[in-house]
């Protein structure tokens, strides 16, 4: 009864303001920091990085780095040194959250440093390829694992796996649009579900190594192809499994206390990752040759065939799990950009709307779901992963040196955490590095594309952005009031510095 009142009374209210009865339709702003200050301590971005970052990449790609290089040794160099990347880059943005709390990742980043254009192409290449592309790969990873056990003996069939990859996306984009405990609660269980079998892994290898199963450890460093291009293509290969490592920037606004959390998971968070995938590597030696490794479809497949026996059955379910939960991550996370580049004017508006009920960017993570289904359809994961590298290493570049560029350009900013200079320096230049060798060791198409795709994003811009043609307004107006009647969203309040 109180409920009808103040509807009543608010449409007495709007109808008094405009003289208009449609006014009484159109709820009141909302906020998306509301929501969340109750669910991210310690432990939950703790597991929001651990379970964002361990997908499929460690699963089913260490071939991939051991390809390129060529042996044992600087195999497992390389995943620890990749990890040391991760946790530089990860203080770089970790000192960008707590100097610049807004949502968002990189965009706000770019917005202080360079200005509204970098971060229009930032948010333009993210929505429509770096973010869906990722979601897309890693549920068409999840979708070959849990199809596998039906199919015995051979592949399952293409439409099987993109249907089962395009439903794994619909049912995480309800989770996260309904209710933002609900998503953490499940991104919460599905970590514990991949830590027990990266836990069962690594515990075999300790049990093998400990029975003496050394042999492939020896003269480990021996026939390695060690070069330029080899190992940036390794490292490539290695950061993707890596990626991640910037996830709760996307949701600093969301964080309690984000001085103290935002730093404290990311210094837990990405070691034990490292940590964790060394010791798994290591743990795939102890019973795969080099050879075999390479020779391996699925390594944990594998794995698991040769030291779980009749239990092995366990390691594609929770492969799936964790595939799964890093899905999760991705859209939790990546729903949030959508909404601060809508606030910002730069995407349509109705995608920075909050739910008047669930208090989510259900707009948002919609959008970015049916985005990411599109992907789906022509399903090479391989043209996916170098597409997204290429594209993601070139902001994560450009967002470092906002970092260095802020030192001298924006003093004033606060910063309670300040990482020594050089940390910045170095993530830049390897992010350099990593955006020119694939170029330069094996030019392909798809990078002058995404270049172009990226370039174009100015063309928008100038558009839609700076001019601000009325027409499209006129269009997208009627539409953004039918989808707010029908998804119950709300403008969200602006953000009070």
């Amino acid at each position: 009864m109180g409920e009808e009142t103040l509807r009543k009374r608010r449409g007495e209210d709007n109808r008094k303001e405009d003289g208009q009865s449609i006014q009484s339709h159109e709820p009141q702003t909302m906020n998306l920091q509301k929501q969340a200050k109750l669910f991210l301590f310690p432990l939950h971005g703790i597991c929001m990085i651990v379970g964002t970052i361990i997908g499929s990449g460690i699963f089913v790609s260490p071939k991939s780095v051991l390809a390129n290089v060529g042996a044992v040794g600087p195999c497992l160099t390389i995943w620890a040194a990749c990890g040391i990347l991760a946790t530089l880059g990860a203080l770089c943005f970790a000192e960008l959250g707590t100097m610049i709390t807004k949502s968002g990742g990189e965009y706000p980043y770019l917005m202080e440093a360079f200005g509204p254009i970098p971060a229009f192409l930032f948010s333009w290449t993210s929505l429509l390829v770096t973010k869906p592309s990722s979601f897309a790969i890693i549920c068409l990873s999840f979708a070959e694992y849990a199809s596998a056990p039906f199919y015995p003996g051979c592949d399952p069939p293409p439409v099987v796996i993109k249907c089962l990859a395009a439903a794994a996306i619909v049912v995480i984009t309800i989770v996260n649009s309904l209710s933002v405990k609900l998503g953490s609660y499940l991104q919460n269980f599905l970590t514990a579900a991949k830590m027990i079998i990266v836990t069962i892994i690594i515990v075999s290898g300790i049990v093998l190594l400990a029975q003496g199963k050394t042999e492939n450890f020896k003269d480990s460093f021996k026939d390695s192809k060690v070069s330029v291009s080899s190992i940036s293509l390794a490292f490539y290969n290695g950061l993707w499994a890596y990626d991640g490592w910037n996830q709760l920037n996307y949701i600093t606004e969301e964080l309690k206390n984000p001085y103290r959390n935002l730093p404290l998971s990311i210094i837990i968070g990405i070691p034990l990752v490292t940590v964790c995938y060394v010791l798994i590597n290591i743990s795939y030696f102890t019973v795969m040759t080099s050879t075999e490794l390479l020779q391996s479809q699925a390594v944990a497949v594998t794995f698991g065939d040769r030291v779980l026996y009749p239990a092995s059955w366990i390691v594609p379910l929770f492969v799936a799990f964790s595939t799964i939960g890093s899905a999760n991550g991705t859209c939790f996370t990546a729903g949030r950009l959508v909404y601060v580049a809508g606030r910002e004017g730069h995407m349509l508006k109705v995608l920075s709307y909050i739910s008047v009920k669930r208090l989510t960017p259900a707009p948002a993570i919609i959008f970015y779901g049916a985005i990411a289904i599109i992907y789906i359809i022509p399903g090479d994961i391989d043209t996916l992963i170098n597409y997204f590298s290429f594209a993601v290493w070139i902001f994560y570049g450009l967002t470092v040196l906002a970092l260095i560029v802020m030192r001298f350009t924006r003093k004033e900013l606060k910063r309670p955490i300040r990482i020594p200079i050089i940390i910045p320096v170095i993530v830049t230049l390897v992010s350099i590095l990593l955006v020119l060798a694939p170029i330069i060791s094996a030019p392909e198409l798809a990078y002058l594309y995404c270049v172009l795709f990226i370039l174009s994003g100015l063309i928008v811009y100038v558009l839609f952005v700076h001019f601000k043609f009325n027409w499209p307004q006129k269009i997208s107006k009627p539409i953004t009031m039918h989808l707010q009647m029908l998804l119950e969203v709300v403008p969200a309040e602006e953000v009070t510095e």
